[in-house]
């Protein structure tokens, strides 16, 4: 069984630096190597871009479901979602409120932002 630190993980575009060829590359990378660690992060939230890394056609859903399937807390931003018209594609994880997602913010004891 995983070891879930309090730590929150903020995705905050669909790649990681950019949502170019490269950027999704590494987010890929980074998620897979994130699930092969025997630490994870008790949280991920998604915002801005990052939602349609949890939406239909994402590229990383098979790596964010194994997240999911070791206790991680998958939560969207449900205001992105609507924006982005992604609400009905979301394949994993729960939406969530910004205030959620403050409230997640304000109690981890460690917060990254990829």
């Amino acid at each position: 069984m995983s070891n879930l630190k309090n730590t929150l993980i903020q995705i905050t575009r669909q790649g990681m630096a950019s949502d170019d060829e490269l950027g999704q590359t590494l987010i890929a990378n980074y998620l897979r190597l994130l699930g092969e660690e025997e630490e994870l992060p008790r949280f991920i939230a998604f915002y801005h871009g990052g939602v349609k890394l949890i939406c239909t056609g994402s590229s990383v859903l098979t790596e964010l479901r194994k997240l999911e399937e070791r206790g991680v807390k998958l939560m969207a931003c449900k205001t992105c979602l609507n924006y982005f018209d992604l609400a009905e594609q979301v394949e994993i994880g729960v939406q969530a409120t910004m205030i959620d997602i403050l409230e997640l913010q304000k109690v981890a004891d460690k917060v990254i932002t990829v």
